[in-house]
Formats: C-alpha cells, structure tokens, sequence
C-alpha cells in the first residue's frame, strides 16, 4: 500500500490520547508532519513526549474545537508553522451513557458540540486549504452512528450526524478533488473506555460481558483503529469516498 505522506501535513482535533493519539503515531511513522489538537496544555505536553516531540514534523496546539474561534485559529496557526493542511482528522469526542429521561440540556449541548459541532466548524475552517491540496478528511463516528444503543440516544443523535455529515459533504467535496470518509469503531481500549470499566461495580465482568458481544470476542485497540484512518487518507483509498467504515469486530455485520 502507499503509506508515504512524506510533505503532507495532517492535523488531528483530540489528538492527546486514545485514537487521536495512536493515529498521530500512525501518520508520524508514515514520514508526515502532525499537529495534534486538544484543550489541555498539560496533556498536550505529555502527548508530545510520548510521540517524540523533538521533532520538526510535530507540533501541539491547545483549543477547544466547540468554540469557532478556536477552530479557525487552530487552522492558521498550522499553516503558519507548516504551510498547509492535507489530511483532517475530526477525533474529538466524549462519551455520554444516559436515558433520555435523565439527560439535561447542558448534557445535549456539550455531547453535540464536541461531537458535531467541532467537527462541523474545525472542517469548514480548513476547507479552503483542503481543496488546494486535494486532501482528504477523515471523521472518528462511531457504531453508535450506525445503529443504536440503549441509553445513548444522546450520544448516538451526535455520532449519527457526524456519519451523515460525512456522507453529505463527500458529495459536496468530490468536484473539488477532496475526499471525506468516517471510521465507526466500537469498544476501543482508550482511557474513555478505562474510566466507563473503573465506574462499574465488577470492573472485570463488565469488560468479559462487553467482549463477549462482538463476534471477534475482544475489544479492539487505538492502533486499529489508526491504521483504517491512515489508509483511508493515503492513496490507496484514492477510490473511497463517503464511506462509513466499521471497525468493530463484526458488531455491525448482523
């Protein structure tokens, strides 16, 4: 396959851990240059660290993605230090397990910004520098944007919007050369799913029982994930464009 995004830049929105994280690894190995995204400067340092953070080919900036300001202060800053963007990774997200009943407005609001919204005005921030560079987004949805799960209509509204999001504008970007697909996993080992294991009453039943639902009978990684992120950015996905694609040990296949 052709991995090599040697002169391409690619930004990630919650890039200091989980998937975010392992798909900076991914794109760093593959010889790109990378700005990873996130709200917290500490952790921002830490990710930095971890990814080798001497490097030319890498940069932190802070911001919070559900603030427009933020979003297209995030894209300015990258091409000021690194002159363009090719590949957009929306991975910014939160996860949020309640009924319908118990959710509060402000629950609704910060579960839809930070899924939706910051994808929605982080893209069209970069818009303008995606087209020159025929690049390509690639959005973090989820199963949960495929089909729903019990006390998750909120999360499930957000991730269901960002798959048809998708799908939308990869119709509305193709005239201009510009591809947009989403990857759907499901349980992933990031410290999202660390802290939902740590809340339950029996941390290792509750992780045997969510492995025992998905026909591959484990959760998946970060890496995983990564790795459909990066090929769907490179040019061996050159053909693929508003693809929602499950990474979910064949949750989703029933």
């Amino acid at each position: 396959m052709q991995l090599d995004f040697s002169a391409k830049v690619v930004l990630i929105s919650g890039g200091t851990s989980g998937i975010g994280l392992a798909t900076a690894k991914k794109f760093l190995a593959a010889s790109a240059t990378v700005v990873i995204n996130g709200r917290d400067m500490r952790r921002g340092e830490l990710a930095l660290q971890e990814l080798a953070g001497g490097s030319d080919h890498l940069a932190f900036i802070a911001g919070d993605v559900t603030r427009t300001d933020d979003c297209r202060a995030l894209v300015e800053r990258t091409c000021q230090q690194f002159g363009r963007i090719d590949v957009l990774v929306n991975s910014a997200g939160e996860y949020l397990e309640k009924s319908l009943a118990d959710t509060t407005e402000a629950e609704y609001d910060r579960i839809m910004s930070v899924n939706m919204k910051g994808a929605f005005f982080l893209t069209q921030a970069a818009l303008s520098e995606l087209k020159q560079t025929c690049g390509n987004i690639v959005n973090v949805s989820s199963d949960a944007g495929l089909n729903g799960n019990v006390l998750c209509t909120a999360y499930c509204a957000s991730k269901g919007a960002l798959t048809l999001f998708t799908k939308a504008l990869s119709l509305e970007l193709a005239p201009h050369g510009v591809r947009v697909n989403c990857v759907c996993p499901g349980d992933i080992e990031t410290p999202m799913l660390a802290r939902q294991v740590a809340e339950t009453s029996d941390p290792e039943m509750f992780r045997r029982q969510m492995s025992g639902i998905y026909p591959l009978g484990r959760i998946g990684t970060a890496e995983e994930v990564a790795s459909v992120i990066r090929f769907l950015a490179s040019d061996s996905a050159a053909f693929v464009t508003g693809a929602a694609w499950s990474v979910d040990g064949g949750l989703t296949a029933g």
